[in-house]
């Protein structure tokens, strides 16, 4: 079965090839993403196109037939994941914060925070829609109104989304800037050496896999800076409970940067060391992630800072490990 749609060129997108833009849209390879350029299931402003290095305009809409194959990444959910599907996000999202300006809200694990090109439905993003119609005019994307950050599908926790689009912009310039506070809560594997320490990895798209990677510190210019900073919060006898700040926001950055540090995330069903035992990952059923602090500036420039505990289920698995 193909999956058909189209989706329209922002000014951030403007200037990608379309290999790189299909590849980070549908979370695959790039080799697999020229594959699929080959097979004519790409059109632009309803040409067919066979070329994976055309760069993309703004205003441009790329319209695509893809197999659902296609977007089942190694990303895709365990037996032990409950798929988008089978949730009810109206019952699942909570309400932290609604002010005019913005909401905020704790994003349970398994929904996506907005569509990609397979088209997904149940996202962050439609129940936002469906709650607070005139926030579809928000943003510079249809399938991310008002969203200005992202969160794992597999990671729960604080997202504030915009409901105007003069908070829009601020949100997005802080973001931008570096200047807003986010913290996570994070189970990984063995025991953290350091108490304190910083991982700063650069992050870029696998070249192998359907992954984000880690590529070796101060030996190349490729993929993006990205820096992730921690602290021990509690230790246990193979694993390590840490209080995470990223100072930058790239896709998987903190599961990217745990996996190259020797630790990976508890639950991650795409980040793992073949040689490790998984059974505890799968007694937990779940990623071990959690935004649990989101500060920034509203429009009156005063600081609004949110924390959240971790969800009940997180909270059961410690016990576990005492």
């Amino acid at each position: 079965m193909k999956i058909p749609g189209k989706t329209k060129i922002t000014e951030k997108q403007a200037g990608q090839r379309l290999d790189v833009f299909l590849s980070e849209k549908l979370k695959i390879s790039r080799s697999q993403a020229q594959k699929m350029i080959d097979q004519e299931l790409f059109s632009i402003n309803k040409k067919l196109t066979t070329k994976a290095a055309q760069r993309l305009d703004i205003g441009d809409v790329v319209s695509y037939k893809v197999p659902a194959t296609e977007t089942q990444t190694e990303d895709k959910p365990t037996a032990t994941h409950k798929s988008t599907k089978a949730l009810e996000p109206a019952a699942k999202i909570e309400i932290i914060a609604d002010t005019p300006d913005y909401i905020v809200v704790n994003k349970p694990t398994g929904i996506l925070a907005h569509p990609t090109m397979a088209g997904e439905t149940n996202t962050l993003a439609d129940f936002i829609t469906k709650k607070y119609p005139k926030i579809k005019k928000v943003g510079e994307d249809p399938d991310r109104p008002g969203i200005v950050h992202r969160l794992d599908k597999e990671a729960s926790g604080l997202m504030v989304i915009a409901k105007t689009q003069k908070m829009f912009v601020h949100l997005k310039e802080q973001f931008k800037n570096r200047t807003v506070e986010k913290e996570y809560t994070a189970l990984v594997h063995g025991k953290v050496a350091r108490e304190w320490g910083e991982v700063n990895f650069r992050i870029g798209r696998s070249k192998t896999s359907a992954r984000m990677a880690a590529l070796p510190e101060n030996q190349t210019t490729e993929g993006k800076e990205a820096k992730t900073e921690f602290i021990i919060a509690k230790e246990f006898v193979n694993f390590t409970l840490l209080k995470i700040k990223i100072h930058t926001g790239r896709m998987h950055q903190i599961r990217v940067h745990f996996l190259a540090y020797d630790h990976p995330l508890v639950g991650d069903p795409l980040y793992f060391q073949k040689k490790q035992k998984r059974v505890w990952d799968k007694k937990l059923g779940r990623l071990f992630l959690h935004s649990t602090t989101l500060g920034f500036t509203d429009l009156k420039g005063e600081k609004q800072t949110f924390t959240l505990p971790l969800p009940k289920e997180l909270e059961t698995f410690l016990k576990l490990l005492r």
